[in-house]
Parts: C-alpha cells; sequence; structure tokens
C-alpha cells in the first residue's frame, strides 16, 4: 500500500467533505477513493470517518490523524525537493487570504507560475482566520495581530483603508468631516470577527474607536466595495478596492485628517521545520509583492498615504 497516497487521499476527504468530491479533485473514481481510505483504516486498525448515507464524520481517531498525516506529507514533500532538480519548485500551496488581499495575489500570481512551472497555488478568500492544520492550509494572511500560539507568525506589511462614499450618496446626505459627524450616516459593516460596528480611526497621534449604528452588515469586503458604489451608504475600503475608484471618482476619499486606523498584516503557517521548497518560494513572493506596494510597505509611522480624491 502507498501509505503517502492514502494519506493525501484521507486529507483530500476531509477537506472536500465527500468522498466524490475527492475523487473529482484526485482525478480518481469515487469507489478508487473509498478503498484508500478504507485500506488506510485496516492499516492503522482504527475508523478514520463515520459514513453515512448523506454525510461523513471524523472520528476522534480521525481527527488524532490529521497533524500526523500532514506531518509524513511535509517530510516526504520536502525530501523530493532536496533530492529533485536543483531549484525545482513543485507542488501545491493553499494559500488564505482576505478577499481583497486575494484580489491582489490572483492580479500578481501568473509571473510566480510562469517561472515555476510545476507549482500550484490555491487561493482561498477567507474573512475570518482559518483552522490550517485542520484544512490542509499551508499559508494564510491575517489581519491584525496573531493571538494562536500554536502557529508561527511573520508581519510582511500593513493595511491602508478610507472611509469612502460615492458622489450620489454624499449629494443627498453630504460629507462628514470629523468622527463625530457619523453619527446619522447610513454606515456600510464589514463584518470581520465581531459585528463590524466599531470603526478605528487615527488622528497622526492617537487611536479613536467610533461606534457606528451599521444600515447595512456584510461578511464580504467586495460586497461592501459593491454597495458602496451602488451609493447605499458611506464604508471603510482597503486601499486595494478603493484606490482605483477614487482616482475615477466613482468614490471620494473622506476626513483625510482622520484616516482608518492601520493594523498589520501577518503571514502564519504551522511549522517552520521541514517546510517545503514550494511554501518558501510562495512566502518570498508574498514578502516582495508588498514590498513593492507603498501602501502596504510602509510602517503607521511613516504616514505614506494616498491623499488622491481628498478636498
Amino acid at each position: 500500500m502507498d501509505i503517502v497516497g492514502t494519506l493525501r487521499t484521507f486529507l483530500r476527504v476531509v477537506e472536500t467533505g465527500s468522498f466524490s468530491a475527492a475523487a473529482l479533485d484526485l482525478k480518481l473514481t469515487q469507489p478508487a477513493v473509498s478503498r484508500q481510505v478504507s485500506a488506510l483504516e485496516a492499516h492503522l486498525g482504527q475508523r478514520l470517518l463515520n459514513r453515512s448515507t448523506t454525510a461523513l464524520a471524523l472520528t476522534p481517531e480521525g481527527e488524532r490523524t490529521i497533524p500526523m498525516a500532514l506531518k509524513v506529507i511535509e517530510a516526504v514533500d520536502a525530501l523530493g525537493e532536496s533530492t529533485g532538480p536543483a531549484g525545482t519548485v513543485s507542488g501545491k500551496v493553499r494559500l488564505s487570504l482576505p478577499a481583497p488581499l486575494g484580489l491582489f495575489a490572483s492580479e500578481r500570481i501568473g509571473a510566480l507560475l510562469d517561472r515555476h512551472r510545476e507549482l500550484q497555488v490555491e487561493l482561498l478568500f477567507r474573512e475570518d482566520p482559518s483552522d490550517l492544520v485542520g484544512e490542509g492550509i499551508d499559508l494564510e494572511v491575517r489581519l491584525g495581530p496573531v493571538h494562536d500560539a500554536g502557529l508561527i507568525g511573520r508581519r510582511i506589511g500593513w493595511t491602508t483603508a478610507y472611509l469612502v462614499a460615492a458622489p450620489a450618496y454624499l449629494a443627498k446626505r453630504g460629507a462628514p468631516r470629523t468622527p463625530d459627524d457619523l453619527n446619522g450616516h447610513d454606515c456600510i459593516c464589514y463584518r470581520r470577527g465581531g459585528d463590524g460596528s466599531s470603526w478605528l480611526f487615527s488622528n497622526r497621534m492617537e487611536e479613536l474607536a467610533v461606534r457606528v449604528a451599521p444600515r447595512l452588515v456584510v461578511d464580504s469586503a467586495v460586497a461592501v466595495h459593491r454597495a458602496a458604489l451602488a451609493g447605499s451608504g458611506l464604508t471603510i475600503l482597503s486601499h486595494i478596492l478603493a484606490v482605483p475608484d477614487i482616482e475615477s471618482g466613482r468614490l471620494v476619499c473622506l476626513m483625510p485628517d482622520f484616516p482608518p486606523a492601520r493594523l498589520p498584516l501577518n503571514l502564519v503557517y504551522p511549522s517552520r521545520r521541514n517546510m517545503p521548497l514550494r511554501v518558501r518560494t510562495v512566502i518570498d513572493y508574498l514578502v516582495a509583492a508588498m514590498r513593492d506596494d507603498p501602501l502596504m510597505a510602509s510602517s503607521p509611522a511613516s504616514g505614506a498615504r494616498l491623499r488622491a480624491g481628498t478636498d
């Protein structure tokens, strides 16, 4: 039995939630996937998955197998890379990012893939933190501090965001000039790790937390962007989404003297040990991409911010 292959199949079944979905990803038949998982269970002498006609569920033994399986596969991949042709980067990297950064990465990832023809990258758009080990995710970019002591964290940049609204909304409601003016405005809130109703601004010396009463709450930054363009209210948007519309006049940058506070962008991953070359390559790509964008590379103390569209 190919123990590494069956471990890969088992993890893919867990990630996709079904034998048929895993079979599609692995280009196998559903019975072949089922047989591999059954063979793995027989080899280990324990049931890893409970099956029913409608669902799969991990057993406690299956839960405990996941991190060990990931370590085995990681070690085998690292061995293959170290003994393969010098400089060869191959295999799949699963990278999770908030939607704006996912769009940023997707526009730039082609150059990396052109350089490394054997490399595969799977981008996952996630607004909230993932279970990296349980879901088999190699890397994740998180906004703000990292509280999970079981992960390795590396700061790779800073957010830059703008309070914006469409001209049509401002023609009806006027433009706020200070955080106190937000009271009574129609606010579109992006919910990420909370209810999204507290906005954080800076007056260049300290941060100011402002409670707003949202008219619309959305758990997708892309949907927030679309709602703002439609004139539904004012909102805080990443520069990745906002800058093209500010420069074109579709959105107006508001309260330039009180910009939204900047948050650290942290890249997190399960372990530094035996890190495959493909993962290190994607990390280097991300770090370089952030450094090439002055609105992410600069620290809050530098004060580097776009002034386009301000009055």
